[in-house]
C-alpha cells in the first residue's frame, strides 16, 4: 500500500490535484552584471598611400582574414554643386552611371559584377558621390575595372535620362508626403537659405527639363581624377591591385579641382510652421550652428550631444519617451559638413503636447548648459561611443567610411587612433562648456509641422528665445 502511494501521490502533484508538501526553494540572489572593462584603443590598419598623375589618390588597406575586399571610388560632388537650377541634378547623374557606358550597357555592367561575385552599387549625397563594390580577393583587378569604367565612360543615353527622370518625380512625390521630409526642408532652407544646402527639391518643370545635355555638362565640370579617391580594403594581392589602378585609371581625365563651398548659416530666431489641418502628431525639430570636426571642441560636442538626446539612455529620451510618452523616437545629431554643422533634435510628438515636448527639450538643454552630467553617466556615454566606434571599424566598410570621413573633412588618421582615448578623457565640466558654448538658446532655429490651430497657442514655450 506504501509504495503504491508513493507512486500515485507524485503523479497526482503533477497533474495539480493535490498540493506539494514540499517547500519550493528560494530563487537565487540576481547578481549584479559585471563592471565593464575600460575600451580598448583602437588601431587602424595601415594603409599604402598612392597618386597618380592625373591626381587620383588611392588608399590600399589590408584588412581581415576572409578572401574578400570592398573597393569604393569617392568623388567630392555632389548636390554641393549644383545651380540654383539644377537641383537634384546630381542625383539624376549618379543613378545614370551604371545605367550604360560606352563598352558596356546596364544589363552587362550588372551581369559583369554578378560574374565577379558581387554588385555595384552607386550613391549620391550633398557633399560627395561613391561608386562601390565588394568581391571575392580573385576577383579585385577585375572589379576595379569595372568601377572606372562606370566612373569615366558613361553614356547618359536620352532614353535612360527620361527613364529616371519619371522615377526621381515619384520619389519626391513620396517624400514631400511625409511630414518628417518637410521638416527637414524647411530647417534646411531657414539655416542655409540659397546654398545648395538650403535646396532640397526641384520643382517638377525643373526636373522635367532635364537633358542628357545638361547631365554631361554637371559631369563633365564636377566629375575627374582631381576630386576623387579610390579606398580598396582587405585580402588582395598588392601588385596586381596596384598594376590594376593604374592601368584602370591612368587615362581619366583630371577634371576640376576640388573646391570648397563653405556656408554663412542663418540664425532664424523664428519658428517655421507648416500647416497639416486634423494632424494628430507634430513634427519638431530644434536646431542650432555646431561645430566640424576640425574644432578642438569636436570631440567634446559629440559627448555632449549622445549624451543629451544621441542614444536611447539620452537625457531627452528618458525625459520626453520613457518618462512622459509624448515621443516614440526622438533623437537629436550633429549634421556634418566640410568645415560647417548643426545639431538639431528630431521628435514626432502627440499635437495636444507639443508645447509641453519643446519645454522639456529646452529644460533638458538648459539644465545640461548650466550643470555639469555625474561622472557614472558620462562614464556610460563613453562607453557608448567608444564600444560603437570599435564595432563600426570590424568591417572592411567600416575602415572606408572612417578614412573617407577623416579625408573629407582635413583630418590625419591618427584621429582614428586617437579617438577612443580623446573621448574617455572628456571631463563633465568639458561637457557642459560644450552645451554653454554650442546650444544658445536664443540662436536656435524651431521649426514645426503640425496642426496650426491646435498647436500655435501652445508655442509661448518658445517666443520668449526669439526676442
Amino acid at each position: 500500500m506504501n509504495s503504491l502511494r508513493t507512486r500515485i501521490v507524485p503523479a497526482l502533484m503533477v497533474l495539480g490535484l493535490v498540493s506539494s508538501p514540499v517547500v519550493l526553494a528560494q530563487a537565487p540572489v540576481k547578481e549584479a552584471p559585471p563592471v565593464a572593462g575600460a575600451p580598448k584603443p583602437f588601431n587602424p590598419p595601415a594603409r599604402t598611400e598612392l597618386k597618380l598623375d592625373n591626381g587620383l589618390q588611392v588608399s590600399m588597406v589590408p584588412y581581415g582574414d576572409m578572401p574578400m575586399v570592398t573597393i569604393r571610388l569617392m568623388v567630392d560632388t555632389g548636390n554641393i554643386h549644383e545651380k540654383t537650377n539644377e537641383t537634384w541634378l546630381a542625383d539624376l547623374m549618379g543613378r545614370l552611371l551604371p545605367e550604360g557606358t560606352t563598352t558596356r550597357s546596364a544589363e552587362q555592367i550588372a551581369q559583369a559584377a554578378a560574374l565577379l561575385g558581387g554588385s555595384l552599387n552607386v550613391s549620391t549625397r550633398q557633399d560627395q558621390s561613391a561608386i562601390g563594390m565588394e568581391v571575392l580577393s580573385e576577383s579585385a583587378p577585375e572589379a576595379v575595372a569595372l568601377v572606372a569604367d562606370v566612373a569615366m565612360n558613361p553614356t547618359f543615353a536620352p532614353a535612360q535620362v527620361e527613364r529616371l527622370k519619371g522615377d526621381l518625380l515619384r520619389d519626391m512625390a513620396i517624400y514631400k508626403s511625409q511630414p518628417q521630409v518637410l521638416a527637414d526642408e524647411k530647417l534646411a532652407q531657414s539655416l542655409y537659405g540659397d546654398h545648395p544646402y538650403g535646396r532640397t527639391f526641384p520643382t517638377e518643370a525643373m526636373l522635367k527639363g532635364y537633358t542628357p545635355e545638361l547631365v554631361r555638362a554637371f559631369y563633365d565640370a564636377n566629375v575627374g581624377a582631381a576630386r576623387s579617391r579610390l579606398y580598396i580594403v582587405g585580402r588582395f594581392d598588392a601588385a596586381a591591385v596596384e598594376k590594376a589602378v593604374r592601368d584602370a585609371f591612368s587615362g581619366w581625365k583630371a577634371g576640376a579641382a576640388r573646391v570648397r563651398n563653405v556656408p554663412k548659416q542663418k540664425v532664424a530666431k523664428t519658428v517655421q510652421f507648416i500647416d497639416r489641418p486634423g494632424a494628430v502628431q507634430s513634427t519638431v525639430r530644434v536646431a542650432v550652428k555646431a561645430v566640424s570636426p576640425t574644432s578642438p571642441d569636436y570631440i567634446q560636442q559629440r559627448v555632449m550631444n549622445v549624451l543629451l538626446g544621441g542614444y536611447f539612455s539620452s537625457r531627452i529620451t528618458a525625459n520626453i519617451r520613457e518618462k512622459r510618452g509624448y515621443s516614440y523616437s526622438p533623437i537629436s545629431m550633429v549634421t556634418l559638413h566640410p568645415d560647417d554643422a548643426f545639431w538639431v533634435q528630431r521628435a514626432d510628438v502627440t499635437t495636444a503636447v507639443t508645447g509641453e515636448s519643446l519645454k522639456e527639450i529646452l529644460g533638458e538643454v538648459e539644465s545640461l548648459r548650466k550643470t555639469p552630467p555625474p561622472a557614472d553617466e558620462l562614464r556610460s556615454v563613453q562607453n557608448y561611443l567608444a564600444g560603437t566606434f570599435l564595432l563600426e571599424n570590424a568591417s572592411r566598410e567600416g575602415i572606408i567610411n572612417q578614412l573617407a570621413f577623416v579625408d573629407l573633412h582635413g583630418l590625419s588618421d591618427a584621429y582614428i587612433r586617437d579617438y577612443v582615448q580623446a573621448v574617455m578623457a572628456v571631463t563633465p565640466e568639458q561637457v557642459q562648456q560644450a552645451a554653454a558654448k554650442t546650444l544658445v538658446r536664443d540662436s536656435m532655429t524651431f521649426v514645426v509641422v503640425g496642426d496650426l490651430k491646435t498647436v500655435k497657442p501652445q508655442l509661448k514655450v518658445v517666443t520668449p528665445a526669439l526676442r
